[in-house]
């Protein structure tokens, strides 16, 4: 796979976000609480949305990636189902975006493989 890979759902610069409603604060939920809480996420995103799955286990939780959503849009998703932060992306850059005091973390997309760069 090429070093310049975009994300298909980004191609051509596109922007877009990934926000879940599971486990607000930080807190774990029973899943029955997070499923109906990403149910009222998906009424809430009235464009288009694609399930994935955000972090890894333990923490694995059902998220939307948002094709095409503002940052601003985002955020506002994130806040209303109490998330600490959204991912938020242009292209094949990311940010994690966090949503107490504002910190953005930039980082790049790309294929996973073995880090050949310098110690």
């Amino acid at each position: 796979m090429p070093t310049e890979w975009t994300p298909p759902w980004a191609a051509g610069g596109a922007p877009w976000a990934i926000v879940t409603a599971w486990n607000p604060g930080g807190q774990r939920h029973p899943d029955a609480v997070n499923r109906r809480a990403a149910c009222q996420l998906r009424r809430a995103w009235i464009g288009e949305a694609v399930p994935v799955v955000n972090g890894a286990a333990p923490w694995a939780e059902e998220a939307l990636l948002l094709p095409g959503a503002r940052l601003r849009d985002a955020a506002a998703l994130g806040r209303q189902f109490g998330q600490a932060a959204v991912l938020w992306g242009v292209g094949r850059r990311v940010a994690v975006v966090w949503l107490g005091p504002v910190v953005v973390e930039r980082c790049w997309a790309m294929p996973a493989g073995p880090y050949t760069g310098s110690p």
